[in-house]
Formats: C-alpha cells, sequence, structure tokens
C-alpha cells in the first residue's frame, strides 16, 4: 500500500512538472484502477485544455475508467482497452485523441517490473514508444528494484511466482536504461520518494524504504 501510495504521488509530481513545461497533451499506460486524484485531474487542474489517454488491458479498469473519467469541458479525458506490448493498436487510437506531432508525456509508472526484458523485449518496447514522441516529450517512469530492499523485494518476487504473475525487479543500472538518448530532469534517477519531494512525501519516508525507482527524462 505504501509504495502503491508513493507511486501516485511521485506521478502527481511529475504530471505537474510536464504541464509546468507546457505539456498538454498525456499517455498514460497500465493506469490501473483510477483512485482520485487521477491523472486527468492533476493534469487538467494546472491546465484544463489537457489531453489526456489512458490504456490498459483490464477490464475491471475499464468499467471503473468509464464510470469516473470524464475530464474538464475544455480538454479530454479518453481509454483505451488495450495491452503495453501492441504499442500499434494503443499509439493508434490515442492518435485520435492526441497530435503526436506535438510534445506528449508518456507515463509507465510501476509498469516495466511487470515486463521481461528477453519475452517481452521491455527496452525495446518502450523504445517504440519514445521514437513515437516528437522532441520536446517527456518520459515519466517507475520501477521496483530488488537494491533498497533485497530481502522485502526477494519475498514479494517469490510470492509473484507463485501467483503465476510476472514480477522483474531491475537495478539501478537497468532501470537507467530506458532513459538512454532522453535527458534526464533532475534530480535524475532516485528512489521515488525523493523526485521533487513535497512536505507529505518527506514525512512518508520516515515510514521506511519503499524500494522503487524513479525518474523523468525530457526527449531532445
Amino acid at each position: 500500500m505504501r509504495g502503491a501510495r508513493a507511486n501516485r504521488r511521485f506521478m502527481h509530481r511529475a504530471v505537474r512538472t510536464a504541464a509546468g513545461a507546457g505539456i498538454r497533451q498525456f499517455l498514460d499506460i497500465g493506469t490501473g484502477i483510477p483512485t482520485e486524484p487521477h491523472l486527468d485531474q492533476v493534469a487538467q487542474a494546472a491546465a484544463a485544455e489537457s489531453r489526456v489517454v489512458y490504456a490498459d488491458n483490464d477490464p475491471v479498469v475499464l468499467r471503473h475508467a468509464e464510470a469516473l473519467l470524464h475530464g474538464s469541458a475544455e480538454g479530454s479525458t479518453q481509454y483505451v482497452h488495450a495491452d503495453v506490448r501492441d504499442p500499434g493498436t494503443i499509439l493508434g487510437r490515442a492518435a485520435e485523441t492526441l497530435d503526436f506531432g506535438r510534445p506528449v508525456a508518456l507515463s509507465l509508472v510501476a509498469l516495466t517490473h511487470y515486463l521481461n526484458a528477453a519475452d517481452d523485449d521491455v527496452y525495446g518496447l518502450v523504445g517504440r514508444y519514445v521514437a513515437r514522441l516528437t522532441p520536446g516529450s517527456f518520459l515519466i517512469l517507475s520501477q521496483v528494484t530488488q537494491d533498497l530492499s533485497p530481502d522485502g523485494v526477494a519475498r514479494a518476487a517469490e510470492l509473484f511466482r507463485r501467483s503465476g504473475t510476472p514480477f522483474h525487479p531491475r537495478t539501478l543500472t537497468e532501470f537507467r536504461r530506458f532513459f538512454d538518448g532522453l535527458e534526464l530532469l533532475g534530480p535524475g534517477v532516485i528512489p521515488v520518494h525523493g523526485w521533487r519531494p513535497e512536505p507529505e512525501d518527506v514525512a512518508a519516508q520516515a515510514e521506511g524504504v519503499v524500494p522503487v525507482y524513479a525518474g523523468v527524462a525530457h526527449k531532445p
């Protein structure tokens, strides 16, 4: 639960950072069940004309999204029911709402640790999405790591293995590879609570380590 809260708050801070840099289009893949404030609420609070597309392959998420995601009158909020491993479908459907000739913030928060470097070609997959983005776009990313809590992540990995759910924590070096060719925003790749923290995030750090790296990068 602490990890989920930390990831959600990181997403909020990263979206506000992107909006502050002039981004008005957001593509959130692997959104999960929407919890308030949603990404579209954060983006449209910063700039009401923001356009947001969510993508997920879970039909339960689809039902929640249809019920909860409405967007601002000035902007647009849409949902694509598709798997991250199908960038053709996601990017094609997203292009009905987003103009990929203009900068887009791509959010992949707490998603890549469910993808295998070999079978899913996770680096190539993320690269295909980033290649579609025009210069000036942003990549917002977080990922579970064994670096910060080896025993805790090992226990979590065993639970995932027993349930048949793919789970692939990554080291700092492996995580930084997602940002190859991009320009990391300060403070760079850092534990999730520490990425441009607000007072609530500083207080949450006292509760213990959340073994998640986070980073935001700009496409030059």
